[in-house]
């Protein structure tokens, strides 16, 4: 009796062995299982050195309570210094690039502090930064604001450069930056 439990534990095992699961569906040998292809996002510009040298790229939304806030860099990639004072050039653009009717305001946020205007040398290879903030708040049953790209400029008539930022700002349409620094202050 031991000996015929003993044969048919081994032959369960052995049946159990190179079995597949109804879930996981016929595969051929050598077939690699499909995966689905991500829908691409907007990519950012390549990092260039444009002619005014001002090179500007914007980091990762950052998110708190309903509040955004992107931070953006400029890079003096060229051999002459750049010289700064006052508060990058800002505009909210649709999907089709066309720029929102949004209020640009100046100051503090509650993502950021605004070191105020302060003049700023960059000589070739150094930074300053400012923040882009707005908030996603809904007031009344209005029409949302979102936009997709922000347009910047290290200053008001120097050529902007375009960047996929998606911006849900809610009813209030505004934006609120701050001036260039070197560091943000804490």
């Amino acid at each position: 009796m031991t000996r015929w439990v003993g044969l048919l534990g081994i032959l369960l095992f052995v049946g159990a062995c190179g079995t597949e699961s109804a879930s996981d569906g016929p595969v051929s040998v050598g077939e690699q299982p499909t995966r689905p292809t991500p829908t691409p996002s907007p990519t950012p510009p390549p990092p260039t050195c444009p002619q005014s040298g001002a090179s500007i790229t914007v980091g990762p939304i950052d998110a708190a309570l309903g509040h955004r806030a992107v931070v953006v860099k400029l890079t003096n990639c060229r051999s002459t210094p750049i010289n700064l004072n006052g508060y990058p050039d800002v505009a909210v653009l649709d999907a089709e690039r066309r720029p929102l009717k949004v209020t640009v305001a100046h100051g503090i946020s509650y993502m950021a502090i605004d070191p105020g205007p302060t003049r700023i040398h960059l000589n070739k290879g150094e930074s300053a930064l400012a923040a882009i903030s707005w908030s996603n708040t809904v007031e009344v049953a209005e029409h949302k604001a979102s936009g997709t790209y922000l347009r910047i400029a290290h200053h008001p008539g120097a050529k902007p450069l375009v960047w996929p930022v998606d911006t849900d700002l809610g009813t209030t349409a505004r934006i609120t930056l701050t001036a260039w620094c070197l560091k943000f202050p804490e």
